[in-house]
Protein backbone atom coordinates (compact mmCIF):
# COMPACT_ATOMS: atom_id res chain seq x y z
CA UNK A 1 0.00 0.00 0.00
CA UNK A 2 1.09 3.36 -1.02
CA UNK A 3 -0.74 6.02 1.19
CA UNK A 4 1.50 8.55 3.18
CA UNK A 5 2.46 7.46 6.38
CA UNK A 6 3.82 10.28 8.13
CA UNK A 7 1.63 13.72 8.48
CA UNK A 8 2.45 17.00 9.88
CA UNK A 9 -0.15 19.72 9.00
CA UNK A 10 -2.68 21.75 10.00
CA UNK A 11 -6.58 20.44 9.91
CA UNK A 12 -9.37 22.62 9.95
CA UNK A 13 -13.17 21.42 9.83
CA UNK A 14 -16.73 22.85 8.33
CA UNK A 15 -20.34 21.63 8.58
CA UNK A 16 -21.92 22.01 5.10
CA UNK A 17 -25.27 22.20 4.33
CA UNK A 18 -25.63 20.66 0.33
CA UNK A 19 -25.77 24.61 -1.00
CA UNK A 20 -22.60 25.27 0.37
CA UNK A 21 -20.74 21.74 -0.66
CA UNK A 22 -21.89 22.63 -4.65
CA UNK A 23 -20.74 26.01 -3.85
CA UNK A 24 -17.28 24.85 -2.72
CA UNK A 25 -17.22 22.01 -5.38
CA UNK A 26 -17.50 24.27 -8.14
CA UNK A 27 -14.72 27.06 -6.43
CA UNK A 28 -12.54 23.74 -6.58
CA UNK A 29 -12.88 22.61 -9.80
CA UNK A 30 -10.35 24.83 -10.98
CA UNK A 31 -7.97 24.21 -8.76
CA UNK A 32 -8.17 20.23 -7.06
CA UNK A 33 -8.82 17.15 -8.56
CA UNK A 34 -9.77 13.88 -6.92
CA UNK A 35 -6.85 12.55 -4.94
CA UNK A 36 -5.49 8.77 -6.40
CA UNK A 37 -7.67 7.13 -4.13
CA UNK A 38 -10.65 9.68 -5.03
CA UNK A 39 -13.66 7.99 -2.66
CA UNK A 40 -13.03 5.81 0.00
CA UNK A 41 -15.59 3.96 2.84
CA UNK A 42 -13.50 4.11 5.52
CA UNK A 43 -13.31 2.08 8.92
CA UNK A 44 -11.76 2.80 12.20
CA UNK A 45 -11.75 0.94 15.36
CA UNK A 46 -10.89 3.38 18.32
CA UNK A 47 -8.57 2.09 21.09
CA UNK A 48 -9.24 3.67 24.67
CA UNK A 49 -9.46 2.51 27.92
CA UNK A 50 -13.19 1.07 29.43
CA UNK A 51 -13.65 4.94 31.55
CA UNK A 52 -12.59 6.12 28.06
CA UNK A 53 -9.17 8.15 29.24
CA UNK A 54 -8.16 9.44 25.97
CA UNK A 55 -11.47 10.92 24.46
CA UNK A 56 -12.30 12.58 27.92
CA UNK A 57 -9.09 13.87 28.21
CA UNK A 58 -9.32 15.25 24.68
CA UNK A 59 -12.44 16.97 24.94
CA UNK A 60 -11.49 18.65 27.64
CA UNK A 61 -9.43 20.80 24.82
CA UNK A 62 -5.78 20.84 26.13
CA UNK A 63 -2.41 21.55 24.41
CA UNK A 64 -1.67 18.34 23.51
CA UNK A 65 -4.01 15.30 23.05
CA UNK A 66 -3.88 12.23 21.27
CA UNK A 67 -6.10 8.95 19.64
CA UNK A 68 -4.58 6.00 18.48
CA UNK A 69 -6.96 3.52 16.14
CA UNK A 70 -6.53 0.56 13.57
CA UNK A 71 -7.94 2.06 10.26
CA UNK A 72 -9.24 0.27 6.78
CA UNK A 73 -10.20 1.87 3.47
CA UNK A 74 -13.22 -0.69 2.53
CA UNK A 75 -13.77 -3.77 4.04
CA UNK A 76 -10.93 -5.53 5.83
CA UNK A 77 -10.43 -9.60 6.41
CA UNK A 78 -7.98 -11.52 9.29
CA UNK A 79 -5.01 -11.10 6.17
CA UNK A 80 -6.06 -8.22 4.61
CA UNK A 81 -3.52 -5.01 5.49
CA UNK A 82 -4.72 -1.77 7.98
CA UNK A 83 -2.90 0.87 9.61
CA UNK A 84 -2.34 1.60 13.12
CA UNK A 85 -2.66 4.82 13.46
CA UNK A 86 -0.57 7.40 16.33
CA UNK A 87 -2.36 11.01 15.89
CA UNK A 88 -1.19 13.95 17.90
CA UNK A 89 -1.85 17.57 17.90
CA UNK A 90 -0.37 20.28 19.67
CA UNK A 91 -1.52 23.71 19.25
CA UNK A 92 -3.29 23.08 16.37
CA UNK A 93 -0.85 21.29 14.44
CA UNK A 94 -1.87 17.55 13.64
CA UNK A 95 0.85 14.97 13.88
CA UNK A 96 0.00 11.39 12.49
CA UNK A 97 2.11 8.27 12.78
CA UNK A 98 1.18 5.28 11.05
CA UNK A 99 1.95 1.80 10.30
CA UNK A 100 0.72 -0.67 7.82
CA UNK A 101 0.18 -4.20 8.96
CA UNK A 102 -2.07 -7.86 8.21
CA UNK A 103 -5.08 -7.07 10.78
CA UNK A 104 -4.33 -10.15 12.87
CA UNK A 105 -0.94 -8.81 13.43
CA UNK A 106 -2.31 -5.37 14.52
CA UNK A 107 -4.89 -7.32 16.52
CA UNK A 108 -1.81 -9.23 18.20
CA UNK A 109 0.15 -5.86 18.96
CA UNK A 110 -3.04 -4.42 20.62
CA UNK A 111 -3.52 -7.63 22.79
CA UNK A 112 0.25 -7.49 23.60
CA UNK A 113 0.57 -11.11 22.10
CA UNK A 114 3.08 -9.84 19.81
CA UNK A 115 5.83 -7.50 19.66
CA UNK A 116 5.52 -4.26 17.85
CA UNK A 117 7.79 -4.01 14.10
CA UNK A 118 11.30 -2.69 14.88
CA UNK A 119 11.09 0.65 13.44
CA UNK A 120 10.46 4.24 14.74
CA UNK A 121 6.96 4.63 14.22
CA UNK A 122 6.19 0.76 15.85
CA UNK A 123 8.06 1.39 18.94
CA UNK A 124 6.21 5.29 19.09
CA UNK A 125 3.41 2.82 19.17
CA UNK A 126 4.62 0.30 21.60
CA UNK A 127 5.46 3.41 24.25
CA UNK A 128 1.67 4.97 23.50
CA UNK A 129 0.28 1.37 24.28
CA UNK A 130 2.57 0.98 27.62
CA UNK A 131 2.25 4.98 28.46
CA UNK A 132 -1.95 4.80 28.42
CA UNK A 133 -2.47 0.91 29.67
CA UNK A 134 -5.27 -0.76 29.33
CA UNK A 135 -6.05 0.34 25.63
CA UNK A 136 -8.16 -1.90 23.40
CA UNK A 137 -10.52 -1.26 20.86
CA UNK A 138 -13.62 0.70 21.80
CA UNK A 139 -15.91 2.14 19.35
CA UNK A 140 -16.19 1.18 15.73
CA UNK A 141 -16.61 4.98 13.68
CA UNK A 142 -17.25 4.43 9.74
CA UNK A 143 -17.38 7.48 6.93
CA UNK A 144 -17.74 7.73 3.26
CA UNK A 145 -14.83 9.93 2.10
CA UNK A 146 -14.35 12.00 -1.15
CA UNK A 147 -10.86 13.16 -1.17
CA UNK A 148 -9.26 16.01 -3.63
CA UNK A 149 -5.71 17.19 -3.79
CA UNK A 150 -4.73 20.72 -5.18
CA UNK A 151 -3.36 20.55 -8.92
CA UNK A 152 -0.09 23.03 -7.61
CA UNK A 153 -0.22 22.28 -4.57
CA UNK A 154 -0.46 18.49 -4.27
CA UNK A 155 -0.56 18.80 -0.10
CA UNK A 156 -3.43 20.88 -0.12
CA UNK A 157 -6.18 18.38 0.50
CA UNK A 158 -9.78 18.81 0.64
CA UNK A 159 -11.68 15.77 2.10
CA UNK A 160 -15.95 15.64 2.22
CA UNK A 161 -17.30 13.26 4.69
CA UNK A 162 -20.89 11.80 4.90
CA UNK A 163 -22.73 8.48 6.57
CA UNK A 164 -20.67 9.32 9.53
CA UNK A 165 -21.73 6.53 11.90
CA UNK A 166 -20.24 4.90 15.37
CA UNK A 167 -20.88 1.70 17.67
CA UNK A 168 -20.33 -0.35 20.30
CA UNK A 169 -21.10 -3.70 19.15
CA UNK A 170 -19.00 -5.85 15.96
CA UNK A 171 -16.05 -3.94 16.75
CA UNK A 172 -14.16 -5.38 13.60
CA UNK A 173 -13.36 -3.72 10.38
CA UNK A 174 -14.14 -7.21 8.41
CA UNK A 175 -17.83 -6.21 8.89
CA UNK A 176 -20.70 -3.38 7.04
CA UNK A 177 -20.46 0.05 8.28
CA UNK A 178 -24.12 0.41 10.39
CA UNK A 179 -24.53 2.52 13.54
CA UNK A 180 -25.54 5.76 14.27
CA UNK A 181 -25.45 8.75 12.91
CA UNK A 182 -23.30 11.23 13.81
CA UNK A 183 -24.45 14.40 11.86
CA UNK A 184 -27.77 15.85 11.13
CA UNK A 185 -29.36 14.56 7.75
CA UNK A 186 -28.33 16.67 4.81
CA UNK A 187 -25.02 17.92 6.44
CA UNK A 188 -21.49 17.14 5.24
CA UNK A 189 -18.23 17.19 7.23
CA UNK A 190 -15.35 19.18 5.33
CA UNK A 191 -11.66 18.91 5.67
CA UNK A 192 -9.07 21.56 5.05
CA UNK A 193 -5.72 19.98 4.87
CA UNK A 194 -2.41 21.82 4.81
CA UNK A 195 1.19 22.43 5.56
CA UNK A 196 0.74 26.10 6.07
CA UNK A 197 -2.37 28.65 4.81
CA UNK A 198 -4.87 28.24 2.71
CA UNK A 199 -5.03 29.87 -0.92
CA UNK A 200 -6.70 32.82 -1.07
CA UNK A 201 -9.35 31.12 -3.95
CA UNK A 202 -10.42 28.85 -1.17
CA UNK A 203 -10.77 31.91 1.72
CA UNK A 204 -12.85 33.47 -0.78
CA UNK A 205 -15.17 30.58 -1.18
CA UNK A 206 -15.55 29.80 2.59
CA UNK A 207 -16.35 33.55 2.97
CA UNK A 208 -18.81 33.88 0.62
CA UNK A 209 -20.43 30.58 1.67
CA UNK A 210 -20.40 31.77 5.39
CA UNK A 211 -18.80 28.57 6.03
CA UNK A 212 -17.45 29.06 9.65
CA UNK A 213 -14.04 26.76 11.27
CA UNK A 214 -15.53 24.49 13.99
CA UNK A 215 -14.23 22.50 16.28
CA UNK A 216 -14.79 18.51 15.65
CA UNK A 217 -14.21 15.38 16.31
CA UNK A 218 -16.10 12.35 15.36
CA UNK A 219 -15.18 10.13 18.06
CA UNK A 220 -15.68 12.77 20.46
CA UNK A 221 -19.11 13.07 18.87
CA UNK A 222 -19.46 9.84 19.48
CA UNK A 223 -18.71 9.27 23.32
CA UNK A 224 -21.04 12.57 23.37
CA UNK A 225 -23.96 10.43 21.82
CA UNK A 226 -22.47 7.30 24.19
CA UNK A 227 -23.16 10.00 27.12
CA UNK A 228 -26.49 10.88 26.42
CA UNK A 229 -28.01 7.36 24.86
CA UNK A 230 -26.69 5.95 28.53
CA UNK A 231 -28.43 8.85 30.21
CA UNK A 232 -32.17 8.03 28.28
CA UNK A 233 -31.35 4.35 28.97
CA UNK A 234 -31.08 3.81 25.25
CA UNK A 235 -29.76 0.38 23.86
CA UNK A 236 -30.12 0.17 20.33
CA UNK A 237 -28.87 2.33 17.35
CA UNK A 238 -30.75 3.90 14.43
Amino acid sequence: MKRQMIFQRYELKYLLDIRQLQAILAAMKPHMIPDEYSHSSIRNLYLDTPDFRLIRRSLEKPAYKEKLRVRSYGRAGEHDPVFVELKKKYRSVVYKRRISLEQTLAAACIDRRQIWPDSQIGAELAYAMDFHQDLRPTVFLSYERDAFCGVENPDLRVTFDTEIRYRREELTLDSDPWGTPILPPGRVLMELKAAGGLPLWMVHALSEQRAYKISFSKYGAAYQKLLLAGQRGERKYA
